[in-house]
């Protein structure tokens, strides 16, 4: 079976992810990039870059493209495009470029989607009423929202937050038994059909300080995380914890673990982000299609500057496609 060309979604047109893009296809052939083309308007790539462009009408045509040009499946003109200034054209362009890449991917005329960032702020003014770009292309996929799991992904470090957008002081009343299993049910699956790891180590943080010091420093790791553990552990998953967050993350406490669950976005984003801020990758696990994206945001503040680094795009790129190979021998 054949993989097609990856669809990458440009994001905001004001922000960042043109460029990345642009130099990612650049490095091309120095990182042995899989065929890719932009989605997107093609005045935000012409904004922040010279490089050759070529409009293409269907993916189908960006493989014949990709070697001598930027392959760019065109969405409608926007208006002008200022790098760094967000509007609410530059809004809908993007949410267009999501839904069609998202399409492309469903239907296989894409091989994964590879998404740049957008600024929900600038989405919601366009009538976006999903919490982010996972939940929205969990849905295109007839996927629930609850069963579509954000996993970060460095060279040395995966991490899996089992609560990710909600305020501090509602993560405990968040977490339960079944919301932990669950978790690591699709960390564990999403690794062997991701990352051909046939039995995948998992290690899961506590809440508390020190994982609650045997209930001194509270009892979240005795009521909830401990039972979910016994339990997983019963149905034959390699998993080890609760662990104290504080001490799980250095190099040789990492060598021990496939991937880590974390209780809350920070305790998991933290690390990853201060291990490999330049190349983290965020995927989502749970969908009948390869869906990545960098770990950032558009930094609006440097779009069209020259600054943006393209570590985290390329690395979105190369995840995407050593999932889309290992899910061909994928059968269970």
């Amino acid at each position: 079976m054949t993989i097609g060309p990856f669809a990458v979604s440009l994001g905001d047109p004001a922000g960042i992810g043109p460029e990345i893009v642009a130099k990612a296809w650049e490095l091309r052939h120095e990182r042995a990039l899989p065929h890719f083309f932009a989605v997107g308007d093609v005045a935000s790539l012409s904004a922040v870059w010279d490089g050759p462009i070529a409009r293409i009408e269907e993916p189908a045509n960006a493989s014949a493209a990709f070697n001598d040009a930027l392959p760019c499946l065109h969405i409608d003109d926007g208006g002008p495009v200022v790098p760094g200034q967000p509007s609410y054209e530059g809004a809908r362009c993007s949410l267009q470029s999501l839904e069609l890449s998202a399409g492309l991917a469903r239907s296989g005329s894409a091989g994964a989607i590879v998404t740049a960032p957008v600024s929900k702020k600038q989405l919601y003014s366009v009538g976006f009423t999903h919490p982010g770009q996972t939940e929205f292309i969990a849905e295109r996929c007839g996927i629930a929202r609850s069963n579509a799991v954000m996993m970060l992904v460095g060279p040395s470090l995966r991490v899996v937050p089992i609560t990710t957008h909600m305020p501090f002081k509602n993560v405990v009343g968040a977490l339960t038994i079944e919301l932990i299993k669950a978790r690591v049910h699709a960390a564990v699956k999403g690794l062997q059909k991701n990352f051909a790891i046939p039995t995948p180590r998992v290690a899961i943080a506590g809440l508390n300080p020190h994982a609650g010091e045997g209930g001194e420093l509270g009892m979240e790791e005795i009521t909830i995380i401990i039972p979910a553990v016994e339990q997983l552990r019963a149905e034959g998953i390699d998993i080890v914890g609760p662990l104290s967050a504080d001490s799980m993350f250095h190099a040789r406490a990492r060598a021990e673990y496939d991937v880590a669950l974390c209780m809350y976005h920070d305790q998991a984003l933290i690390p990853v982000k201060t291990l490999h801020f330049d190349e983290g990758v965020n995927m989502t696990l749970g969908l009948p299609i390869v869906r990545t994206s960098p770990d950032h945001g558009t930094a609006f503040g440097i779009a069209g500057k020259g600054q943006a680094n393209p570590g985290a795009m390329i690395a979105a790129i190369e995840v995407a496609a050593i999932s889309a190979e290992n899910r061909l021998s994928y059968c269970c």
